[in-house]
């Protein structure tokens, strides 16, 4: 299992990795829990926080409310009686199940969406769930126990949040994919605008990796590649 650890001791490990990544901080005492895979993941999930020996989680965060991200948030909060922390903008999709469905970046991704989004959206519903801290802007982390952070980062959906975890560590999300060798750039999103801005946040902070929900780790050169790149490709 990929971990890594920061220079205040926070640990972050890759609970569930590839198709929809699950990561989990810990300190020590608290564990948070960020996103939780699809829901057809929940034996792997919890198979994995069991062979960890993990026997609390303290806080769950969604980075958004997307099924690949909140289909065991039910479960998680039943077994663990665990705190949801969300997105206001995400709440309404998370109580109901919904999806907002983000556009298609790319020629691939617009047909996927155009033909395909509508005939299977039943399946990518979530179980409705209730969130418990809904945020804005910003969270401080500390009041957990944690020298971390929550960033709203806006674009691949409209409640998209980060974690910066002690400056040097950024669980973003959908904001970047790692799928793609050398480039960030998701085949889905809301508001491209937004998510350039949302990428520039990021590189305003001192991160050196960034962990995205899909896919592996990114650099903060790859980052500031793309998003040089992007920012020219829109304002031209």
């Amino acid at each position: 299992m990929k971990s890594w650890k920061t220079r205040s001791g926070i640990k972050i490990l890759r609970m569930l990795s590839g198709r929809s990544n699950v990561f989990l901080l810990t300190n020590g005492s608290e564990n948070i829990l960020i996103d939780t895979s699809p829901a057809n993941k929940w034996n792997k999930l919890e198979k994995k926080i069991r062979d960890n020996k993990i026997d609390r989680i303290d806080y769950l965060i969604l980075t958004h409310s997307h099924f690949d991200h909140a289909g065991n948030a039910g479960k998680i909060k039943n077994k663990f009686g665990c705190p949801i922390i969300l997105h206001y903008a995400e709440d309404y999709y998370l109580q109901t199940g919904d999806i907002c469905t983000p556009k298609g970046t790319n020629a691939f991704s617009r047909f996927i969406v155009n033909n395909f989004a509508l005939k299977f959206s039943n399946r990518l519903k979530c179980d409705p769930c209730l969130s418990d801290i809904l945020i804005d802007k910003k969270l401080d982390l500390k009041i957990f126990g944690f020298d971390a952070y929550i960033m709203h980062t806006p674009g691949h959906s409209p409640g998209s949040l980060s974690i910066i975890v002690d400056d040097e560590i950024a669980i973003v999300g959908d904001t970047m994919f790692g799928f793609f060798p050398g480039g960030v750039f998701p085949p889905y999103a809301n508001n491209i605008s937004q998510l350039i801005n949302s990428w520039g946040l990021l590189l305003e902070t001192n991160s050196r990796i960034f962990l995205p929900s899909h896919g592996g780790s990114k650099t903060r050169s790859q980052l500031l590649r793309s998003y040089n790149t992007r920012r020219t490709n829109l304002s031209g």
